[in-house]
């Protein structure tokens, strides 16, 4: 068992394709777990946290210096432009306005660190940047909220923010909490192959996340293509801006990884907390934003791949 999760590690980034092309073959299984996709993206958080550990995840702090001013571009200052734009054109009520802001108000994905391994990369640079950004979201959050109408008000974001941060600090902790009493050293092939687990893990989640894309096929295939251009544009185009951006003035060592999480955010993360996320347009959203998501450890390899590190 533990030599086939390590070699779905190894090629995990197929194991994602897999997991896309059944959400789109099986909408049945995929509209059963759309109630349970909160959960399962706190499994995913629990799994990540699980793996690093509390001494490795404390790390974070010694590189506070170089990753906050990422996480406050990332979630504060680029939603706010975003949401400014959108003001300036009068269309800050519209669904593609509340789908982008969302999508860049959310810290890194999940599998940010399962990515940056498939791309030749280790896994602690994206990590810190899940870890800073996932327990930041809660403060970072509050004037996005407040300010966009569609989101709510103070209040609304204040709740908003206190259910999430609880979420996700019980989650972690309680991750943190095994890993010291069960199995404080993890061998390298017991990391592979809890990777291996995670792979699976976001196979099943993206299922359910393309619960909505599906019947738009058939029904509003139109509607789906725009929202596949928004997603895919977003995705990619985040991805691609952070790069060259951060090459051409020199400002970090980890571009490709600070590349990584520009364009993929854990936008699911939303359906823990916020009602505005239940709409059949985010929803659809949300499907379409993870085929540019699961396609990213292939499509983006000749640009944010370790060209160091053969091919797996």
């Amino acid at each position: 068992m533990s030599s086939t999760l390590r070699l779905l590690a190894q090629h995990g980034r197929f194991v994602l394709v897999i997991g896309l092309v059944a959400g789109l073959a099986l909408p049945q299984v995929a509209s059963a777990m759309r109630p349970w996709l909160g959960e399962l993206v706190l499994l995913l958080l629990f799994l990540n946290a699980f793996r690093v550990g509390l001494p490795s995840a404390m790390q974070v702090f010694k590189h506070a210096q170089e990753t906050l001013p990422i996480i406050f571009t990332y979630q504060l200052v680029m939603p706010l432009l975003c949401l400014a734009l959108f003001f300036f054109f009068g269309s800050a009520n519209s669904s593609v306005a509340i789908a982008l802001v969302l999508m860049l108000s959310a810290p890194p994905v999940t599998g940010s660190p399962n990515m940056s391994i498939m791309l030749g990369h280790p896994p602690d640079h994206a990590f810190r940047l899940l870890l800073l950004g996932t327990l930041l979201m809660p403060l970072t959050l509050i004037p996005i909220f407040w300010l966009s109408p569609e989101l709510g008000s103070l209040i609304t974001a204040v709740k908003t923010s206190l259910r999430l941060g609880l979420s996700i600090c019980t989650v972690v902790a309680v991750a943190f909490i095994l890993r010291a009493a069960f199995r404080p050293q993890m061998e390298m092939l017991e990391l592979q192959a809890l990777d291996g687990i995670t792979s699976i893990t976001l196979a099943i989640i993206v299922i359910g996340l393309m619960s909505a894309v599906t019947p738009a096929l058939s029904n509003e295939p139109l509607q789906l293509a725009r929202w596949m251009l928004v997603a895919t544009g977003a995705n990619f185009g985040m991805q691609i801006l952070a790069y060259w951006g951060q090459k051409s003035f020199a400002l970090s060592k980890n571009i490709s990884p600070n590349a990584l999480v520009a364009g993929n955010r854990n936008i699911a993360l939303f359906l823990v907390a916020t009602n505005a996320t239940q709409s059949e347009e985010f929803l659809m959203f949300l499907g379409c934003y993870q085929i540019p998501m699961y396609l990213t450890p292939i499509i983006m390899r000749p640009l944010l791949g370790n060209r160091s590190k053969p091919d797996l």
